[in-house]
């Protein structure tokens, strides 16, 4: 098959492109380089310079390549940015979205896996997220992705387009320096900026019900991650009309304590975090269950924390030499 895949110069993206490839797939990547960067696409694949808002130009790419599935990845994804630009979220988001399934289906194409955010299920209260769990979106980001699976199922259920919304925790790692992570938005690469610059990295309020009282979050490595966007096209493509909600996670928690404790030990700096005022909206644990994704696909990540913080340093390294 033939996948084209949105964003696939991003971080995430760039990961998926290169486990396609391993797979034996052909891929083609569609980006408008807002935050992609075109040396993470690989010699010889494709890469179109293009919104997901632009129809025609879509169409155009679908038919000339001849692509049988679709990995949407491509979409602004800064939670506090969203509150302050909701109107922006909602018109690359979603609109993006409908556009672009618009012409998928215009083309006939059969398979379209979607990237979600384990941000449509808001503040729940479980030890273990399910897909039955309520989403309750706390933010216009979350919402979005949140109305991004609601469109994707229905129109598969209209059309016969066989579609999977992947619900993704917590990323990071890298599986090899120049695909590293180079935004400063997620909590392993703002504890690198402090350790970089010597400063103590911070923790966001240190009050909560859990263990120690910093958040817990499930942390999956990029690789594996990839690798079950792989799983899940491969299902999408040889049974005809599935409909597929997965999360994408370890099942494991770590708390932000935790997590600063690792890599100040893998890094090999010994800064204690510095305790400053809670982020509103902050759930106390956000923690996967990823026994469907097991029982559905066969998958099961295969990396743990100190895997990720170790990758992913070296790719910090690599952006951010000491001068």
């Amino acid at each position: 098959m033939t996948w084209l895949i949105t964003g696939g110069a991003g971080y995430i993206g760039a990961h998926v492109v290169r486990a396609m490839l391993d797979a034996g797939e052909r891929a083609v990547v569609y980006d408008d380089l807002s935050t992609g960067i075109a040396e993470r696409v690989p010699d010889g694949v494709p890469l179109v310079v293009g919104s997901t808002l632009d129809g025609e130009r879509l169409g155009r790419v679908i038919r000339d390549h001849g692509i049988t599935g679709v990995v949407h990845l491509a979409a602004k994804k800064q939670v506090g940015e969203s509150v302050e630009l909701p109107l922006h979220y909602y018109r690359e988001n979603v609109e993006g979205l409908r556009v672009l399934l618009e012409a998928v289906t215009a083309a006939q194409v059969r398979s379209f896996v979607f990237s979600s955010s384990a941000a449509v299920y808001g503040m729940p209260d479980v030890d273990l997220v399910t897909e039955e769990t309520p989403c309750l979106p706390m933010s216009p980001y979350g919402e979005t992705k949140l109305a991004g699976e609601w469109l994707v199922r229905a129109t598969g259920r209209a059309t016969g387009l066989s579609t999977a919304s992947l619900r993704y925790f917590n990323v990071a790692g890298a599986a090899t320096p120049e695909l590293a992570d180079t935004g400063v938005f997620n909590l392993v690469p703002m504890v690198f900026e402090k350790l970089t610059d010597n400063a103590p990295p911070r923790v966001f309020g240190a009050d909560y019900p859990t263990p120690d009282g910093t958040c817990v979050r499930d942390y999956i490595h990029v690789v594996d991650l990839a690798e079950a966007h792989v799983a899940t096209a491969r299902r999408l493509s040889a049974v005809p009309g599935t409909d597929l909600t997965l999360n994408i996670g370890r099942g494991e928690g770590v708390s932000v304590r935790e997590m600063i404790d690792r890599i100040n030990t893998l890094t090999g700096h010994a800064l204690p975090p510095e305790v400053v005022d809670r982020r509103p909206g902050d759930p106390a644990r956000v923690v996967a269950s990823a026994d469907r994704i097991a029982a559905e696909l066969g998958w099961k990540a295969r990396y743990g924390v100190d895997d990720m913080i170790s990758s992913a340093w070296a790719g910090w390294t690599s952006n951010h030499p000491v001068e």
